[in-house]
C-alpha cells in the first residue's frame, strides 16, 4: 500500500503530550479486560500524579489488557495541548468536565481522520481523492476547533458522507486485483460484511479482496493467511490469531485491532503500524 501522504503523526498516541484523559474520563467494568471497576471520571488507581501509568510495562499482566489495546488516535494530545491549551483536567472543575466530555467526540473525530488518511493512501481510489480530501479538510476544521464549536457536534453530520467515500475507496482497492478463492476449509458465503466467524478456521487462506467490514473474527485461527486488500474497517480481531498471515495491504487495519490480536514474528503488518510487544 502506497503512502500518498503520511500526515498522521497527530493521529498516533503521545501519552507524553496528554494529562491522562484515557485514565480518567472513560469507565471500565472488572472483566477479564480490566482488573477493577472505574467510574467515569475517577482517576485509575495505577494513574500517578504525573498523569502516567505506574504500571505500564505490566499492563497485561496486572489484569488490564483492555488498556493495551485502546487507542485514542492522538485525541488525548490534541484535546491537551490544542483544545484547551495545555490546560489539565486536575486546574478546576470546569476544565475537568469540558474536558472529560470533549475528549470522546475528539477521539470520534480523530478515528475518522485515520480512516480517511488511509483511504487516501490507497492509488486504486485515486479518483476519490479530491472528495476525500474536501472530507478531511471537513473533520480537520471541526478537530481544531474550540470546545465549544466541538460539544456542539453532531458528529453524524461529519460520519455518515465520509463512511460512504470510505466505503467506496475500499469497494475500488478490494477490485483492482484478485479476489481470493476464502477458507479452504467451510463455505465462502461466510465471507462478507458482519459475518459471524468466532472461532472460525481460517488457517491458510486466501482472503485477498474480502469484504470483512464489521465481521466478528474473535479467536479466530487467521494462521499464514492472505489478506491483502481486505476490508477490515470494524472487524473485532479480538485474540485472533494472525502467526504469519499477510496483512501489508490490508484496508482500514488500525493499531488497535493489531494489539487485540496475536501475532508472531512472521506476521506481515502495514508500514503504518507497530508489532505489539506482546507478540512472540
Amino acid at each position: 500500500m502506497e503512502i500518498v501522504d503520511d500526515t498522521r503523526c497527530a493521529l498516533r498516541a503521545d501519552c507524553s503530550q496528554c494529562v491522562g484523559l484515557c485514565c480518567v474520563a472513560l469507565a471500565f467494568a472488572r472483566s477479564a479486560d480490566f482488573a477493577i471497576d472505574k467510574a467515569a471520571g475517577d482517576p485509575c488507581v495505577n494513574l500517578d500524579d504525573t498523569d502516567r501509568c505506574r504500571i505500564h510495562p505490566e499492563l497485561r499482566d496486572r489484569g488490564f489488557k483492555g488498556c493495551t489495546v485502546f487507542d485514542c488516535f492522538g485525541a488525548g494530545q490534541q484535546v491537551t495541548q490544542h483544545t484547551f491549551g495545555g490546560a489539565s483536567w486536575r486546574d478546576d472543575a470546569a476544565t475537568r468536565d469540558a474536558m472529560f466530555a470533549v475528549f470522546p467526540l475528539m477521539r470520534q473525530l480523530h478515528e475518522l481522520l485515520w480512516y480517511l488518511e488511509e483511504a487516501l493512501a490507497l492509488p486504486a481510489a485515486a479518483r476519490l481523492h479530491p472528495a476525500l480530501r474536501r472530507a478531511r479538510a471537513d473533520v480537520q476544521d471541526v478537530a481544531d476547533g474550540s470546545p465549544e464549536r466541538i460539544l456542539a457536534l453532531e458528529v453524524e453530520e461529519l460520519r455518515g458522507p465520509a463512511a460512504q467515500l470510505l466505503r467506496d475507496a475500499a469497494r475500488l482497492a478490494r477490485e483492482s486485483g484478485p479476489v481470493g478463492a476464502g477458507p479452504r476449509r467451510g463455505a465462502r458465503s461466510r465471507i462478507r460484511p458482519g459475518s459471524d466467524l468466532v472461532g472460525a478456521d481460517l488457517r491458510g487462506a486466501d482472503l485477498r479482496g474480502a469484504e470483512l467490514r464489521g465481521a466478528l473474527l474473535i479467536a479466530a485461527d487467521v494462521r499464514d493467511a492472505d489478506l491483502a486488500r481486505a476490508e477490515l474497517i470494524g472487524a473485532d480481531l479480538r485474540d485472533a490469531r494472525l502467526d504469519g498471515a499477510d496483512l501489508r495491504e490490508a484496508i482500514y487495519l488500525t493499531q488497535a485491532q493489531v494489539n487485540a490480536a496475536t501475532g508472531d514474528g512472521r506476521t506481515l503488518l502495514p508500514a503504518t503500524l507497530s508489532r505489539p510487544s506482546h507478540w512472540h
